[in-house]
């Protein structure tokens, strides 16, 4: 009896010793992680195939539960902004840069291991914004509705949405600029293309263009609407928009001849999360080549990993006006960007 309580004795000190051990594991290049990180809590605006995109492939390689929440950017900030002290979610994916980097006391500090990889101008400067992937702002045209209403007319940017937004109007639609992270990069863009951010003349350009525009709740409602027919030209972005090329909508992608804005969309992890060592992992994975490359060539997203391709339904880049973002004046002054956008809606509405 001594011998057999014994031999029980031994089994369970090596069966604590198993656990403790393996709960002690660190992250290392096989991907392994202390027993209680094997989830991931994700919160997310991007798009269903972004998500699609890393979601089961992350969980495969690592054997770690996702759970994505998805819902636009001001939504997720909001939520995390409450939880911050007691995070419910581990990682930010997605939203403009500069709205990420404007919330600093949210995130933890980390810099991706394939940083160094990354196209220079998209390195983690800050130390806690992880730049994954490029989006431009475009205008969306549903073409049989703009051939309707507007037999024989050529949209190519901002100064057509002024010259013709009076014949459109309740057809020209935007997201909020004051909620959305998309919405307001086309209104930084159309700053930047006519003048600058506290130009007078510019504001006065956006004002023209916000005077016959249709300013909906939601991003996503932009392009669905203009998708089906319900409006004519969105302002919205490139990723969803040549999407619905790929599934064949009745829809074309104006790069605005102003100029149009490439930004890097930022990733983070939440400050004080349950599984710090899976949102790392996370960081890490999509910063990866493997990640990049489906991104480049099978997805509707720029990538931002060095030298990797981009598919042929992208316009070549170099084909395109772009211009740069002062990233680091609007993430400091993307409140009086906003108040004044505010008022100067306002005043239209009144």
């Amino acid at each position: 009896m001594k011998r057999f309580l014994i031999m029980v004795t031994v089994v369970l000190l090596l069966a604590n010793f198993n656990v403790f051990a393996g709960g002690a594991q660190d992250s290392d290049g096989t991907g392994a992680v202390q027993e209680e990180e094997k989830k991931l809590v994700v919160y997310s605006p991007n798009s269903e195939g972004l998500l699609n995109a890393v979601e089961k492939p992350f969980e495969e390689k690592y054997g770690i539960d996702v759970e994505i929440i998805s819902a636009g950017t001001g939504e997720c900030l909001k939520r995390i902004e409450s939880e911050k002290n007691d995070p419910q979610g581990d990682v930010m994916y997605g939203g403009s840069y500069a709205t990420i980097l404007a919330q600093r006391d949210l995130w933890a500090d980390y810099v991706s291991k394939n940083d160094s990889q990354l196209v220079e101008a998209y390195r983690n400067e800050s130390g806690y914004v992880t730049k994954n992937t490029l989006d431009g702002s475009v205008i969306v045209i549903n073409k049989t509705k703009l051939a309707e209403k507007l037999p024989g007319v050529t949209i190519t940017g901002y100064e057509d949405i002024i010259r013709y937004g009076a014949q459109l109007e309740g057809q020209i639609v935007s997201g909020d600029p004051a909620k959305s992270s998309s919405s307001f990069a086309h209104l930084t863009n159309m700053l930047i293309d006519f003048g600058g951010y506290e130009d007078d003349g510019a504001w006065a350009k956006v004002t023209d263009i916000f005077k016959n525009l249709k300013v909906l709740g939601s991003s996503s409602g932009v392009w669905k609407g203009v998708r089906d027919g319900e409006y004519t030209i969105g302002l919205s972005y490139e990723d969803p928009c040549l999407t619905l090329i790929n599934d064949g909508a009745d829809v074309e992608v104006i790069y605005m001849e102003e100029g149009v804005v490439f930004l890097p969309a930022g990733c983070a992890i939440i400050k004080d999360c349950q599984h710090p060592e899976a949102a790392q992992l996370f960081m890490d994975f999509i910063t990866s080549k493997e990640v990049q490359d489906v991104y480049g060539m099978t997805l509707t997203n720029r990538p931002v990993y060095e030298g990797v391709q981009t598919a042929d339904y992208m316009k070549p880049i170099d084909q395109i006006n772009v211009k740069v973002e002062d990233t680091l004046y609007v993430s400091s002054h993307k409140q009086e960007i906003v108040d004044r956008y505010i008022d100067m809606f306002t005043s239209l509405e009144n």
